[in-house]
Formats: C-alpha cells, structure tokens, sequence
C-alpha cells in the first residue's frame, strides 16, 4: 500500500511511518520541517521537504504518487501557540488539513487517518475518564481546528465517500519529542534534569494528563490502516489513551528520583486554553481497532531519560 504521511519527520509521525515501512508499506513523507528533523524520517521512506499548505505542489504529490491513504500527522500542535497566534494555528491545522482532504477527493484517495486530540477537544470534562460521546467543548484554538477538520472529515465522508478514522490521542510522550517548545513535559524535565537545568511548572502542578506512549500511538496507527483496508465506508473516532491521569508534581518527581535531580521545581503562571484534567475511556479502540497501550509509564520514562542520555541532545 503506498500511504502518504503528512508530518512524518516529527515526533510522532516519523514512529508512524517507521512502523509503516516495517509492515512492507511504501511510505511518502512530507514535512516542511518547522519542528520536524529529517534526520528522523526513517531509512526507506521517500522523504519531500513540502508545507502542505502549498496546495501546487500537494497537488503534484498526489497526482504522481497516487496514494492509496493519507495519514496526516502535520500540524501547528501547541496550545500555547494557538492562544498567542490563532491564525497560524488555523492556516496549519485547518486550512492545510483542507487542502488534505480536497487532494484527496480529487484524485481518488477514499482513506484518511487523520491525529486528532483527546487531551484538548472536549475541554473540561465532566468526569473522567472522558468516553467519544462526550460533548465536545474545546477551550484553545488548537482544540477548536482539530474539532473543525473531524467535522469536515464528517461531511466529506457523508458527501464524497471517503472512509476516516480519527485518532484522538492523549499526551503523546517518547524519544524523539523536542524539549525546546512549551509542550511535552516529560521531555522537557528529562532534559533539563539532565543537564542540571530549573524545570517550571505552570499552575499548581496538579493538573492531570493521560500519558499514552509514542510507540502504542503508532501501533494504533497500525491498527487503523488495517481496519481501513478491510472496510469501506467507515467513519470512527477513537481515543488513544490510558485510561489514567498522571498529574505534573508526579512527573518531575519521578523523573527526579530517576535522573538524581536536586532540585524544587519553579512554579509559573497557568498557562491559557489548556484543560485542567483528562484522561480518556479507550475502550471502543479496544472493541473495535483491538488496540490497547503496552508500555507502562514506568518503561516509557525509562525509554526518554536513556534516548536523552544517548543520543537525543544531539538530536534535539
């Protein structure tokens, strides 16, 4: 199967695409690297240094290639962002993501996969942890444009026939993840515990995510494309989580019984737009995509404090 993954260079999307090749995919990456590293694309991918907010050169792509699925991963995927530069969240996350999908209509690509959010796009929950069927009620930017695209994935099904699958991941975390932007605390205590550096905390510390691992992420990618080629006319929302929320004060501390790290955290400022607690029900990607997480926080901290150690501070 030749599978376009958008965004295949990042954190996230370079394990989805890896897993991909390891299946006997052929994989075509497209990055426009922004946050991405070409070092991450994986050996046998066709690597194309492309925004897809380029819409000519999208449309070459998807002409010459003729893709059998989009898997799109690209994205503007900070909270923080969002609320201090909306639009360019909007032009990233759903004017990019449109182009997408209008490719995909056009030249006869009638599967999708597409990252969505489970952390941000229902907002507060009203009790956790938080199934597909509750309300959605986004509370940042980047939470709105994931909730637009899932709705345009939905009339697009509806009108034009292409199957989708939307993955609402919880906190992604692993090798790989830059400690240098606003999101990602696990990389970012691993390394500035490493290097003996403060480490902030934003609120109290008690806020609570779901910390699902990088690598049972791209396993239910795995999963999706295989529910995808052995169907038609599907459309599902699945959230990719553990089920069990793990709060910030918790992190820094074992990550700092792990590292040997001294010293208190410094406490800032809550960040706006992000929810306080979340973690999510993930029993319908059980029923129905027979995906379940593997890796236990305890052996994914592991996994990111020796990456950091070995090699990550090169790679970062």
């Amino acid at each position: 199967m030749k599978i376009l993954v958008t965004g295949g260079a990042g954190f996230i999307g370079s394990w989805v695409a890896e897993r991909y090749l390891q299946r006997g995919h052929e994989v075509v990456v497209v990055d426009n690297l922004s946050t991405g590293k070409k070092e991450f694309v994986p050996d046998g991918a066709e690597f194309y240094p492309v925004d897809i907010r380029d819409k000519k050169s999208m449309e070459d792509l998807f002409r010459e290639k003729k893709f059998d699925i989009v898997n799109h991963h690209a994205a503007q995927s900070s909270v923080a962002v969002s609320v201090k530069d909306p639009f360019e969240d909007f032009t990233n996350n759903v004017y990019g993501s449109m182009i997408l999908l209008e490719m995909a209509k056009e030249y006869g690509v009638s599967k999708f996969i597409f990252a969505s959010t489970g952390g941000a796009i229902y907002g507060e929950p009203e009790k956790n942890p938080v199934s597909e069927e509750h309300k959605l009620e986004p509370v940042s930017p980047y939470a709105f444009s994931k909730m637009v695209f899932e709705r345009y994935l939905d009339y697009y099904h509806d009108v034009f026939g292409i199957s989708f699958i939307a993955l609402r991941y919880g906190n992604v975390y692993g090798p790989r993840q830059s400690p240098f932007g606003e999101a990602g605390v696990i990389a970012i205590f691993s390394y500035r515990m490493l290097k003996e550096e403060e480490c902030y905390i934003y609120g109290d510390g008690d806020q609570e995510r779901d910390f699902v691992y990088v690598e049972d992420v791209a396993e239910a990618n795995v999963k999706a494309l295989e529910l995808l080629f052995n169907s038609d006319n599907l459309c599902f929302k699945f959230n990719i989580g553990t089920g069990k929320g793990i709060s910030v004060n918790s992190i820094f501390k074992i990550l700092a019984k792990r590292i040997g790290y001294d010293r208190k955290p410094v406490y800032m400022p809550r960040r706006e737009g992000e929810v306080y607690k979340i973690y999510l029900d993930s029993k319908k990607a059980g029923e129905v995509l027979n995906w379940k997480p593997v890796i236990t926080f305890e052996q994914g901290v592991d996994k990111v404090v020796e990456w950091f150690k070995n090699e990550g501070s090169e790679k970062t």
